[in-house]
């Protein structure tokens, strides 16, 4: 299984259809992050809940996660960042790069581009991304989220969810199982922001200087979300 996920990952970078998105910079990457979670929040009726926002401990935005499949096997592969709260709850943290990895199994053929979304929403998955990597269903517990501005999310297994996630795939956008993904560190991006390969626990939880390429995606999170509530 590793193996065929690599392959199809490999296709991602060799074809001339995802050609450059592996070798698009973090400026880009960053841009594209802000802007995904720009549109998702300003549609007045298919946005990420209000109320969850306000609640969320971290966020982690992948613009553009390729999916492929041949027969079947399948892969996913996307590049993308976390953010987490600051200490006191106002504001936003640094980025962290993350890389989403996974496989699937079923009858299935060709490419497709999702954007995908998650909310962290305690303490323990916070504490899932300072690890090098972990397992969506796995290690920590993930859930599809609700969708609309002024939905509410009571049921146990979304109050019990570590990680509520979402994606967007041509105009269309709701929850999502991410069930089985892989998350994990993206040292390479971590040392084009900061200089160093920083292990994303450092740059969560250090209270480094954000780069001046995430200044866009801050603001927009700082637009659209309150002061972290209980």
């Amino acid at each position: 299984m590793r193996l065929t996920t690599f392959l199809l990952a490999a296709g991602f970078v060799c074809s001339p259809l995802f050609a450059a998105d592996p070798s698009t910079k973090a400026t880009a990457r960053l841009a594209a992050a802000a802007d995904l979670f720009s549109e998702v929040m300003s549609a007045p009726d298919k946005s990420i809940p209000q109320d969850l926002i306000n609640k969320a401990q971290c966020v982690i935005l992948v613009p553009g996660m390729k999916k492929g499949a041949l027969v079947f096997l399948g892969a996913k592969y996307g590049l993308g960042f976390a953010v987490c709260r600051g200490a006191d709850g106002f504001g936003w943290g640094p980025p962290a790069a993350v890389r989403i990895e996974g496989g699937s199994f079923g009858l299935q053929i060709g490419f497709s581009s999702t954007d995908v979304l998650m909310l962290v929403m305690n303490e323990r998955g916070m504490r899932r991304l300072t690890t090098s990597k972990f397992t969506l269903g796995g290690e920590a517990a993930v859930a599809a989220g609700p969708v609309g501005r002024n939905a509410t999310a009571q049921t146990d297994a979304l109050m019990s969810a570590e990680i509520l996630s979402w994606s967007r795939s041509r105009g269309l956008f709701g929850g999502v199982s991410l069930d089985g993904a892989t998350l994990r560190n993206d040292l390479d991006v971590n040392r084009e922001m900061y200089g160093q390969p920083w292990d994303n626990k450092r740059v969560l939880a250090s209270g480094l200087k954000p780069p001046e390429a995430a200044a866009k995606l801050l603001a927009v999170l700082n637009k659209y979300s309150a002061r972290k509530t209980n």
